[in-house]
C-alpha cells in the first residue's frame, strides 16, 4: 500500500472515464465507483476505452497509468507531467551519465545488489555463487557488466528447481518474448509488474526515470527503472513465485500452453498479482527508520539514489538479511 492509496488493476474490457471527482469503470459486471484520492496507479491488462478528459483527471491527481497486453507484457506508460520534475536533478543524473567512472559505478552497484541478493535465495543450494564477484569488481565496460550478470543469472535460474521442487516447472533456459515455459512466464509477468512498480515510486521522487546507467539509455522510454529492478526481483518477484508454486497456488491449469510459448491464464495472473500485492505490503526492519514495506523499500532506494547524484552520500544497493 501507498500510504490509504492502493494500486488498481483492471482485467475485463470496458470503460474508463471521470464522473465529477470520481472513476468510473464500466464493463460486463456493471459501473464501478473509485474514489481517485484512493488511488496510487492504474495497471490495464483489458482493452479499455478513456478520454483526455480522463487523462487530464489522471495527471492533476498525479496517476500514473500503466498498460499491458493481453498476455501480460508491459506495454507502455501515461505518466503525468512530473509534480517533483527538478531540472538540477536532471543535470546531475546526466552528468553521472557521461562521465565514465561514475556510470561504472552504478551499474556495477544495481548488479551487485541483485547478486547478493540471488545468493539469499540461494543459501540452502548453493554455497559457492559468490566466488566469482571479483570478475563484476575488475569489469571495465557496461557490456563486461551486463555479461556478467547474464551468466550470474543464467546459473541463479538453474537452481530453481530446488527451490521449487516441482517436475511440472523446470528452468531449462531463460526465454522472453515469448517465455517458451511456465516458469519463464511467470518470471516475465513478475518482472514487468516490478518495472511498473519502480517506475512509480519513481514519479514520486526527483529522480528522471529516462536516464539509466546499467540499461542503455536509448529509444526506451524508461531505464532507470530497470536498473533499480534488478535489486529487488529476487527478493519480491522470484520469492512471490516460489511461494506461488510451493503452496500449489499456480498450477499448470492456470497457463495458456502454445506449440512455442505459454502464457499466464486471466485467473493466473490475478493470483499472482494478489501475492505480488501481499509481498510490497510486508514489512521488515530497515537501518533507523524501523518497520517499512517493500513497497517503501523501493522509494528508499530511489532517495539514496538522489542523495548519491548530490554528492551527499555514496549509493549503496539494499542487500535482504535473510
Amino acid at each position: 500500500m501507498l500510504g490509504m492509496k492502493r494500486v488498481i488493476y483492471i482485467f475485463q474490457s470496458g470503460k474508463l472515464s471521470r464522473k465529477d471527482n470520481t472513476l468510473m469503470l464500466e464493463n460486463e459486471s456493471g459501473k464501478r465507483s473509485i474514489p481517485v484520492n484512493a488511488v496510487s496507479d492504474i495497471n490495464v491488462f483489458g482493452e479499455v476505452s478513456l478520454n483526455t478528459k480522463l487523462l487530464t483527471f489522471l495527471s492533476k491527481n498525479n496517476i500514473v497509468l500503466h498498460f499491458f497486453n493481453h498476455y501480460g507484457f508491459y506495454v507502455g506508460s501515461f505518466y503525468p507531467r512530473e509534480y517533483y520534475n527538478s531540472g538540477l536533478m536532471t543535470v546531475l543524473q546526466v552528468q553521472h551519465f557521461l562521465d565514465e567512472e561514475n556510470r561504472l559505478f552504478l551499474a556495477k552497484s544495481f548488479v551487485l545488489g541483485s547478486v547478493l541478493n540471488m545468493a539469499k535465495n540461494l543459501k540452502d543450494v548453493c554455497n559457492d555463487f559468490l566466488d566469482d564477484i571479483g570478475i563484476l569488481e575488475s569489469a571495465k565496460t557496461i557490456p563486461e557488466i551486463m555479461a556478467y550478470e547474464g551468466k550470474k543469472r543464467e546459473r541463479y535460474y538453474s537452481f530453481f528447481g530446488d527451490l521449487i521442487n516441482l517436475e511440472e516447472f523446470v528452468f531449462e533456459k531463460r526465454t522472453k518474448r515469448p517465455p517458451k515455459n511456465p516458469l519463464n512466464a511467470l518470471i516475465s509477468f513478475g518482472n514487468s509488474l516490478l518495472y511498473t512498480t519502480v517506475l512509480s515510486e519513481i514519479y514520486r521522487t526527483h529522480l528522471d526515470p529516462r536516464i539509466g546507467y546499467l540499461h542503455e539509455t536509448n529509444q526506451r522510454s524508461f531505464t532507470l527503472n530497470l536498473d533499480i529492478a534488478e535489486v529487488f526481483k529476487p527478493i519480491i518477484v522470484d520469492r512471490v513465485i516460489f511461494r506461488l508454486l510451493n503452496r500449489k497456488r499456480i498450477t499448470l491449469k492456470h497457463f495458456d500452453q502454445k506449440t512455442d510459448a505459454s502464457f499466464l491464464t486471466e485467473n493466473g495472473m490475478k493470483i499472482f498479482v494478489e501475492e505480488y500485492e501481499k509481498k510490497l505490503s510486508e514489512t521488515i526492519r530497515y537501518k533507523n527508520i524501523g518497520k517499512v514495506s517493500y513497497r517503501r523499500l523501493i522509494r528508499l532506494e530511489c532517495y539514496k539514489l538522489y542523495k548519491h547524484f548530490l554528492g551527499e552520500k555514496v549509493y549503496k544497493p539494499f542487500t535482504i538479511k535473510e
